[in-house]
């Protein structure tokens, strides 16, 4: 494995010693989880933007309740 060397400022470093799991957890480990989760919310935002693009065709389309609507069918005041 190549290493190589990065320069941080205290408060990134503080920040990355922060998001260990324990305190052996290497610098590297930390930053692979932080970016393997950056890329996750990527594709959960994807998501959401579909179901957003969905909710809009509903409601052009009228397929839509009132708050009201809900509540009387649902039995609530």
């Amino acid at each position: 494995m190549e290493q190589s060397t990065i320069k941080l400022s205290k408060t990134v470093k503080n920040d990355l010693k922060k998001q260990m799991n324990h305190p052996g957890e290497t610098y590297e480990t930390v930053i692979t989880r932080l970016l393997k989760v950056t890329q996750e919310d990527d594709v959960l935002s994807k998501q959401v933007i579909k179901n957003i693009e969905a909710g809009i065709a509903d409601i052009r389309a009228g397929r839509v309740y009132t708050s009201e609507q809900v509540k009387k069918k649902l039995g609530l005041k």
